[in-house]
């Protein structure tokens, strides 16, 4: 990495079963080191009609289908082009993205927060909506405070299907089975920090925000 590299914004790719808490992290990283966090669905929703060799985003969002990852490299890499730093969240997903991103821009560093499946999944199915109003609450962390109903509406507060054990057991099996390879990328490369996520948000932001400087 060049000096003027070295001295720019960090660029971040931050890694993370679900319930590790990247989305917490991603906005301490953009509001303490003033880059730009970028997701995969909010770069799509942002160029929905942006012209690919492969289509636009749009056609396969309306279609019900996954959009496939020669269009969104080429979102992603969109999003970035105005930006000299920022901290990628959701992306990449599989070493085609990874092998992909390594080509069209530098990484300083790649946290990896990390959990057992058992906190993720405790985490994960803890939470309650409320149908009504919208309100988001935790069993544990952010309860109700009558169980079992919203405080700002008084409705019954209800569990996603995305939050059942079964699902969340599933989702965290799919995400170790495509991401594997794009940790040991990282590894190899000596780019990736694994970060203990099982801590408190406070304790978690502390390890990442040093390995952030360590390596920028």
């Amino acid at each position: 990495m060049s000096e003027n590299q070295a001295s720019a914004e960090p660029r971040i790719v931050l890694l993370g079963p679900p319930g590790a808490g990247k989305g917490t992290q991603s906005s301490n990283i953009e509001a303490t080191f003033g880059v730009p966090q970028v997701t995969t669905g909010d770069a799509l929703r942002a160029n929905k009609d942006l012209e690919t060799d492969h289509g636009t985003p749009r056609e396969y969002m309306d279609a019900g289908e996954l959009v496939p990852d020669p269009v969104v490299n080429e979102i992603v890499v969109e999003a970035l082009s105005n930006t000299e730093g920022f901290v990628l969240d959701g992306y990449p997903r599989n070493l085609a993205q990874t092998e992909y991103l390594d080509e069209m821009t530098d990484v300083d560093v790649v946290p990896l927060l990390q959990a057992s499946e058992e906190e993720l999944t405790r985490r994960l199915t803890g939470r309650r909506v409320c149908p009504e109003c919208g309100a988001t609450y935790h069993v544990e962390f952010e309860p109700p405070e009558e169980e079992g109903v919203c405080g700002e509406c008084g409705s019954e507060l209800t569990q996603r299907e995305d939050d059942s054990e079964e699902t969340v057991r599933e989702r965290i099996r799919v995400y170790e089975e495509s991401t594997e390879p794009v940790v040991d990328f990282y590894r190899e490369s000596g780019e990736l920090v694994e970060v203990n996520g099982e801590n408190s948000p406070e304790e978690v932001w502390k390890s990442l925000r040093e390995a952030i400087e360590r390596n920028v």
